[in-house]
């Protein structure tokens, strides 16, 4: 396998089991703070909005949002306007976990690239951003 994709595939797995343990702590599934990311940015989405902003498909969504409705985080309710369309709010124990769960990314976030400085962060950031656009483009 090529150097870069086998230390990207490897460093990406070791983050994914971190991002995990952070999670769990705030009795999170992984992933599930990307739809209340996407909740705390606009209230009242649709699945399918959010499955789009996270790129996902709806289904995924809508299968998260199940459990995070039985876990207290969002309900669901028909859209005023057109009764075919499920939005997802927010309860209050889903807004109550925006701070503890920015607040842990950025912990994780400053722990491992610690080791780095402000000029190599900002190059490993541009340099990331370079892939992901060439990566989204071969799609």
């Amino acid at each position: 396998m090529p150097e870069f994709l086998d230390l990207h595939s490897q460093t990406t797995k070791v983050l994914r089991a971190l991002a995990e343990t952070a999670m769990r702590r705030h009795g999170l599934h992984q992933g599930q703070n990307h739809l209340l990311a996407a909740l705390w940015e606009r209230d009242g989405r649709t699945p399918g909005e959010i499955a789009a902003a996270l790129h996902v498909t709806t289904p995924t969504v809508v299968k998260m949002a199940t459990r995070m409705s039985a876990a207290g985080l969002l309900t669901r309710r028909r859209d005023e306007r057109d009764s075919r369309l499920v939005r997802l709010y927010l309860t209050d124990a889903g807004r109550a976990l925006q701070e503890p769960v920015e607040a842990e990314r950025r912990g994780l976030e400053e722990k491992v690239t610690a080791d780095l400085t402000e000029t190599e962060r900002r190059c490993l950031m541009t340099a990331l951003a370079k892939v992901h656009r060439s990566a989204s483009d071969l799609l």
